[in-house]
């Protein structure tokens, strides 16, 4: 029996990387794996990921102690962070894992990881590269984001896994959405600054300010720094609804009612979202920046538009823009969920890691 041991965050909280690997260990089991965890989520949430702390420190210590598992498997299956300290948590477990003549899969969630390498000097750098380089296959979300892995092992060690939608937001009735008579708009992602949130609640308010007619819900995690600011705009706004963290049929709930889904990020760890996958599988319209890899799973005007970075403005026409062209925004919605349906499926997502693994 194939055993694989999956090291990296699990819900709760839910981010990309933790509902990735929830999916992934289910999927895993039903293929016939036995699946071993070490569930690396830290319970606080904040924007300043893989930053060292020693509260951080002292949790992924702990973790340490569970690295037995290690001797229990055939492949040890780690998704890391994109900093030093992202990569150091794990040295222990990928040190063992070669050591013990286990294979090793790095999956990368991001596009950060070789713009952290090329910062890093001296000894740091080199570490960096060495821990690295013990991988024995590395997986990331798509052909452009291929470079986080190339400066540390071959290109044919480096597997593409796009990533899915779950099961259950696919519309069970194929029957299209109401045509849009007013903008319903969601932003699901944590409330970080990078993610563009602040950008989209200031363009929120210069259309309310114009007296444009328009609806936005709004979930996910409150970033304790931008805690304040963010709750200042909620009180402004009259047409904006905070959701709070969402997941399962009050999730599905929220993208069935949506329309329009904006996403202005800029994080620099972004890899490729899930949450626009999931949008186009509810059949939204997409909004979002030309950023990290998300030119591989979006195309301007076939899946909806690219707005600019830290432009609220640009953010407020391509609104309006969209209201404007009713016949062409409907078009987009529906070829949306066709597109998901056809290419981002759990069943295509854990049929291509398990053949990651067997090869």
């Amino acid at each position: 029996m194939n055993r694989v041991l999956l090291i990296g965050p699990l819900p709760e909280p839910t981010t990309g990387v933790s509902l990735a690997n929830k999916v992934v260990d289910d999927g895993l089991e039903v293929n016939g794996f036995k699946v071993e965890t070490i569930n690396t989520s830290y319970n606080k949430f904040e924007e300043s990921l893989g930053k060292f702390s020693l509260s951080k420190a002292l949790f992924f210590l702990k973790l340490n102690f569970q690295a037995y598992k290690i001797f229990k498997v055939n492949t040890v299956y780690i998704t890391p962070g994109q900093t030093f300290f992202g990569i150091m948590k794990y040295a222990i477990f990928i040190l063992l894992t070669k050591m013990f003549g286990k294979e090793l899969i790095i999956h990368v969630h991001g596009n950060y990881l070789v713009k952290e390498y090329a910062q890093l000097k001296g000894v740091k750098k080199a570490i960096f590269s060495w821990l690295l380089g013990k991988t024995s296959k590395g997986i990331v979300l798509s052909e452009s984001l291929k470079g986080n892995m190339l400066p540390f092992i071959d290109n044919k060690q480096i597997f593409v896994l796009y990533n899915f939608v779950e099961d259950y937001l696919f519309s069970q009735k194929e029957t299209e959405k109401e045509t849009i008579e007013k903008p319903k708009i969601i932003f699901l992602s944590n409330l970080m600054q990078e993610k563009g949130i602040l950008d989209l609640l200031e363009a929120f308010l210069i259309l309310e300010n114009e007296g444009f007619q328009y609806e936005a819900r709004i979930a996910g995690n409150i970033d304790v720094k931008n805690k304040d600011v963010i709750e200042q705009y909620f009180n402004k706004l009259k047409n904006v609804e905070y959701c709070g963290v969402v997941s399962g049929i009050d999730k599905k709930s929220l993208l069935d009612w949506g329309n329009i889904f904006i996403l202005p990020t800029y994080y620099e760890m972004e890899g490729q979202p899930i949450s626009i996958l999931e949008a186009m599988a509810t059949r939204n319209l997409i909004l979002v920046t030309n950023h990290a890899g998300i030119p591989d799973i979006f195309e301007n005007g076939k899946n909806g538009y690219y707005i600019e970075k830290k432009n609220p403005l640009d953010i407020v026409e391509k609104i309006k823009m969209v209201s404007n062209e009713l016949i062409v925004a409907d078009k987009i919605r529906n070829e949306n969920y066709e597109v998901a349906k056809r290419n981002y499926q759990v069943r295509n997502f854990i049929s291509n890691l398990t053949r990651i693994i067997k090869v």
